[in-house]
């Protein structure tokens, strides 16, 4: 596999040896370097050998000497230095094949890439994953992979996602035990499917896969009202989740543990119980899922006004939330009130995906304006961060934090929406930047 590089580091291991931008990576100690995870790790000893093809077709051979762990300085045409591996799987519960059609395509592209779930936390199944490329992930010694089980179970697993390769799951994972390899794992619960006996043995075989198996969230399924055509599937009721949260609950209690297993908060939320503690929460290694966000951001939000001063004038604000948080929010957002700040949570029915989809991140700018036009009297808006596409001002929806600032008059401002801590200063900050 051949890498082109497109740039040097400057006074890099990579720029001391000469090496130039539109030459070939070849191979590294005789290992071709089929992406970025071969690239990190071939790349991390004190003494390399680069077999290097240059523009002329020539091929040089060069030594490097480098620190342990110091960047050799070469940058590639992509970050992960082959394309990302889409999804093959069908799975009936899949939140894609539930979205509405017209929207920017990048929304409808499914990844199921194993070398995401290592660098960035995302979730694959290992369905798409051949038996050399699973080798290749133990040789590699990838650790922690985030890993969707949906159920040990393998009929029930292949039946959830439709692909022939999904039985094997708990080979595979009692192999990554086996290597001392770590991993997280998640169940989409779908009722009818997944849950009663079956979260029993998922909940026991994956108990059994500890140390290596380090966590394990339960979240509600997702289901939206552009389902047409595809498999029927029971909603979370208020029932069904006080039920999986007392099944939960009671596997623990049974086995004398207080972590391992998690129902995310927004199954606490579906059956309308109290949130687990701060110390329930475990290390917040399922964070991701869910599990504990609402406690953590709480926690550093207590910690961070502690240090707010009280500011000279009032200042009110709006700000928009998914419907299963907002009372929560509301009441977080009350201790504001001492220091002169008033922020009003204004909670937005999801009539994009349909009302069943209650969570912030899902929100979109077409219906804050349809909820909220002419009954915001703050003096900006502010915004979860989730609402957005990473880094971006655009939502799910296509319009932009400009464009929803226009067509409601005010200003629109987005905050942290997962570190209490970020979103006191990012407050601050629009305070003073109102202040001009």
């Amino acid at each position: 596999m051949k890498q082109r590089i497109t740039s040097i580091d400057a006074n890099s291991p990579a720029d001391r040896a000469r090496i130039e931008a539109g030459w070939l990576l070849n191979s590294i100690d005789g290992s071709p370097v089929w992406d970025v995870i071969d690239y990190e790790q071939l790349t991390a000893k004190q003494e390399l050998l680069l077999e290097i093809e240059k523009g002329n077709g020539e091929i040089d051979r060069i030594r490097i000497f480098k620190d342990t762990y110091e960047p050799l300085g070469l940058n590639f045409e992509s970050s992960l230095m082959s394309p990302i591996r889409q999804c093959a799987n069908h799975c009936i519960f899949c939140f894609i094949d539930q979205m509405p059609h017209g929207n920017r395509k990048t929304l409808y592209f499914k990844d199921d890439d194993w070398r995401l779930s290592l660098i960035m936390g995302n979730y694959v199944t290992l369905t798409n994953v051949s038996e050399k490329e699973f080798e290749r992930i133990i040789e590699r010694r990838v650790s922690p992979l985030y890993i969707s089980v949906h159920a040990t179970d393998g009929s029930i697993r292949k039946q959830m996602m439709r692909s022939r390769n999904a039985e094997s799951i708990l080979t595979r994972l009692n192999r990554l035990h086996s290597e001392g390899l770590g991993f997280h794992c998640q169940v989409v619960l779908c009722p009818g499917y997944n849950d009663g006996a079956v979260l029993d043995k998922t909940l026991h075989d994956l108990y059994l896969l500890r140390p290596e198996c380090r966590s394990l969230a339960v979240v509600p399924v997702g289901l939206t009202e552009h389902r047409e055509g595809l498999t029927p599937i029971a909603p979370i009721t208020k029932e069904i989740a006080a039920e999986v949260i007392s099944q939960i609950e009671d596997f623990k209690r049974k086995h004398g543990i207080h972590g391992f297993a998690y129902a995310s908060d927004e199954m606490y939320l579906r059956a309308e119980l109290p949130l687990p503690s701060y110390e329930e929460c475990g290390d917040f290694e399922q964070i991701e899922n869910g599990v504990g966000l609402f406690r953590k951001f709480e926690s550093d939000f207590n910690a961070a006004i502690e240090e707010l001063p009280v500011q000279s004038r009032f200042y009110e604000f709006d700000s928009v939330s998914g419907v299963s948080i907002a009372p929560l929010m509301q009441n977080l957002f009350d201790k504001l009130l001492p220091y002169n700040i008033r922020v009003n949570v204004h909670s937005v029915k999801n009539d994009f995906f349909g009302h069943s989809i209650t969570v912030s991140g899902l929100t979109t700018a077409r219906d804050i304006i349809e909820q909220l036009k002419g009954s915001l009297h703050g003096s900006a808006l502010l915004l979860p961060h989730t609402m957005l596409r990473e880094n971006d001002i655009v939502f799910l929806d296509g319009m932009t934090t400009d464009e929803l600032s226009k067509r409601l008059d005010t200003p629109v401002f987005k905050l942290s929406a997962d570190d209490g801590y970020d979103f006191v200063d990012d407050l601050i900050e629009v305070i003073n930047n109102l202040k001009g």
